[in-house]
Formats: structure tokens, sequence, C-alpha cells
């Protein structure tokens, strides 16, 4: 049955603005193109691989209210493909044209405190943390957290940048300066089972759907491999599912958005522990499977939510193992190319640095559930 358009919906030919210049925002590009939408990316100067796929670009700094100005013009909403945007910048557009996700998500998910303490106040488990501000703050924070327990940044840390563990006889000061001595969150280690993550879409009328829950793996704190589906449990799952629900409609969500979580399958008849690790406001690494092996990618549902279309059914119709292809392993496509079931993604990026992330690989198989 046909679901009917919202009227505020948008129509093909619409012009949608993505910040952000990176591999994310070239696939959402790529996917709004797909339903007849053209992009316009705004990122500051630099190897910007969205622009070579989208219909136009500004290159600015994102302080530039001239060229802010121009680009809320030029488009009918704006969107962003990583969460390191200065809040002046949304501030200013907001004002102009809608913004998807709202102001209000980068606000909290910024901030690690900010984000951990909207999450306990929606009924959703993290492990125990404390803000902390001096080396004398986490002394007094490991008191009651104990150790091994991780410090980060509260702000602009990712893929295992501004954080390290603490460990018996580690010497407090030298981890702190470590994280260039910024205000920061403690946090206990979790002993879990396995990471996950919940790759899910909100739409503007509130309708939640999430993608299946891939098992990923890491290494030296990138993401290496997603693999789709999970061995957990159900009960686990569903668990995961209510994480993300509570989570979109607290922050009212729209767009697609993951929330990676530690799972503990329990013991002796204990249920599930799912504790929530981190929000990422945007589409995401381990959700790159589903460019292959649903009957939508997630970069589609992004675009669909933020333009007011109707979500479309996130169905997996084979399993998939996402790798990714980092640094000098971006070369290296074309003997992947050469194996069965293998479909390559590359980004386009001028340099292949250690830990950059130049392309993914996703290898499909038969569902077996």
């Amino acid at each position: 049955m046909m679901t009917k358009m919202d009227e505020t919906s948008l129509q093909p030919g619409a012009v949608i603005g993505i910040l952000g210049g990176g591999q994310l925002g070239r696939m959402l590009a790529l996917a709004a193109a797909e339903l007849g939408f053209a992009c316009h990316i705004y990122a500051p100067e630099g190897d910007n691989p969205a622009f070579d796929v989208a219909a136009r670009h500004t290159a600015a700094p994102y302080e530039d209210e001239a060229a802010l100005s121009a680009f809320a013009k030029d488009v009918d909403v704006v969107t962003y493909e990583f969460e390191n945007i200065p809040d002046a910048c949304l501030e200013f557009l907001v004002d102009r044209v809608p913004v998807r996700p709202g102001v209000n998500v980068l606000a909290i998910t910024q901030d690690r405190i900010s984000e951990k303490t909207m999450a306990v106040e929606n009924g959703v488990g993290v492990p125990a943390f404390a803000a902390v501000n001096s080396v004398a703050d986490i002394e007094n924070a490991i008191e009651n957290i104990g150790r091994p327990c991780v410090l980060k940044t509260r702000r602009f840390g990712y893929d295992g940048k501004g954080q390290t563990i603490i460990r018996d006889g580690d010497d407090l000061a030298k981890c702190f300066a470590d994280i260039g001595s910024q205000p920061a969150i403690l946090e206990s280690f979790v002993p879990f089972d396995l990471e996950v993550s919940i790759v899910a879409a909100r739409d503007v009328n509130g309708k939640i759907v999430a993608f299946d829950i891939p098992e990923n793996h890491h290494e030296n704190h990138i993401l290496a491999t997603s693999r789709v589906p999970a061995n957990i449990s159900a009960q686990a799952g569903e668990m995961a599912m209510d994480i993300a629900v509570k989570l979109a409609t607290a922050l009212e969500y729209v767009g697609v958005f993951a929330v990676e979580l530690f799972v503990s399958e329990g013991k002796d008849g204990a249920g599930p522990l799912v504790l929530m690790n981190e929000i990422a406001p945007r589409v995401h690494n381990s959700g790159h499977w589903t460019q292959d092996a649903c009957h939508v990618s997630q970069f589609e549902q992004h675009i669909r939510a933020v333009a007011g279309l109707p979500l479309a059914d996130p169905f997996r119709h084979s399993d998939a193992v996402m790798y990714n292809l980092l640094g000098q392993e971006g070369a290296e496509w074309g003997a992947l190319a050469t194996k069965e079931n293998m479909c390559i993604h590359l980004y386009g990026k001028a340099e292949a640095r250690e830990g950059r992330k130049m392309g993914h690989a996703t290898q499909l198989s038969k569902r077996k559930d």
C-alpha cells in the first residue's frame, strides 16, 4: 500500500545541504542523487571527497557567516556528516533553514558528560562515570570508580583519540597530560562479551525503525570489522532497540543515528546487561554494510528522514562482514575485488595516511536465519 507523503516533504529537485566533506557526506550525496535530490556540501578547505559527487560545494570555515548565509539561501534543509561542528555554525543556520537532526542533538552529544547524563535521565544504563577537570578530581573519582578505568576528553574525541586507560600503578598526572589536560570524563572499565551498535532512524513524525545489529571488532581503537548478524540473544537485541527508542525520543531526533553498546549476556540464569557507550548523531561506520546487504542503506534512510519522506523497510537480505580499509589497505582493493560476493567502496581520498579510512569492503553470504 502506498504511504501518503507529508505536504512538507521535499520534492525531487530540492537541495539538501550537508555540513562536512568526508566520506559520510560523499555517500549521503550519492544516496540523495538516487532519490532525485541535489546536494550542496559545505566544508573547510582540505581533502573533501564529498565535493567530487555533489551538485555544488562551498569551501569555507564554519565560522564564515557570509558563506553560511549564501549556503542557507541555496538549500532546503541542512544535515551534517559528523558531530564536531561549532555550535555557532548551527545556531546561525537554524534561524534560516531547517536543520536535521536538531541543534540540541549536537549540544548534548558533543559533550560526553551531557550525553551520559541525558541517557541516565531517560532510563538507559551506562558505565559509572564522573566529570574530572584536574588530577585531584581523577584521584577522587577513582576512589568510587576503581581501576582499570577510562579517561576521555569531554569533547572532540573519536577513533581512540583523546582517551587513555588508567591501570594499577599508572601515573595519573601523565594520564591527564596524555589527553591534553582537558576537561574530561572518567568511566569505569566495563567487562563485556562483545561490542555492538544499533543503527536506527527516526522520521519527522516520530516513527523509529532499526537495522539488524552488527557485532563490531576494533583494532587500535578504530573499527576494523562489523559482522551481521551479531552473536547476541534476542533479549539483548530487544534491550538495544529499547535504548535506541528512548534516546531518539528524548532527543526528538530526525535522521539516522547509531548507539555503541557493550553487551554481557549473563551467566547462571542472569539476564543480559546492555550498556550505552556513545551516541553517534549521524550515519555510522558500523552501518556501512547496509549499502549491500539491505533493501535500503543507512545513507538513503537518512536522506529520507531529513527530507520528510517515509522511512523504508530496513530488511536485511544477506549476512555480511564489513571491513574498513585503512591507510595503505585502500590500495589493495583490487585483490579484494576478486573475492566472491565482495562489494568495494572507495572514498576518493587523495592521501593514504596510517589509520585513515580510505574505503570499505563488504562480503555478503546467504542469510542463515
